[in-house]
């Protein structure tokens, strides 16, 4: 009977200071029906009952569920809207800076295109050299 009641005694101990340390972290405007400074001495005053009133009636609706791996959560503000987004300020600059930017894409795509045209040189070479390679056999 002794351990029944020690471990009863324990429960609502560990009850109580889940509930305690919770009242004292949650935001105060988070809180339900009433405000967190009574919530706190119901609790602090009453172990078991203010713990299970706190649980059941005081605590935050519940937290916002975990997003399964494939959900995306959507930005909070539209990509132009963001705060602290970068934007132009001095329009030569920006035209500046977007000059350099095409002139980089085309001297990429100039490199692209020569090593595509040396690949099928290769390629033509290699072709000529192993049609030729059985002529030269016989």
């Amino acid at each position: 009977m002794i351990k029944i009641q020690l471990l009863l005694g324990f429960v609502t101990f560990a009850l109580w200071v889940y509930c305690l340390i919770s009242v004292i972290t949650t935001p105060a405007g988070s809180i339900r029906n009433l405000q967190k400074p009574i919530w706190l001495i119901l609790v602090l005053l009453f172990p078991l009952v203010g713990s299970i009133a706190w649980l059941v009636a005081g605590r935050p609706e519940s937290a916002p569920r975990r997003p399964a791996a494939h959900e995306r959560s959507a930005p909070a503000y539209p990509e132009y809207d963001r705060p602290g987004r970068a934007a132009a300020v001095d329009q030569a600059a920006d035209e500046e800076f977007l000059k350099g930017v095409r002139e980089r894409a085309e001297q990429q795509r100039k490199r692209h295109e020569q090593a595509r045209r040396e690949r099928e040189r290769l390629a033509a070479e290699e072709r000529e050299r192993l049609r030729r390679k059985p002529t030269e056999e016989v």
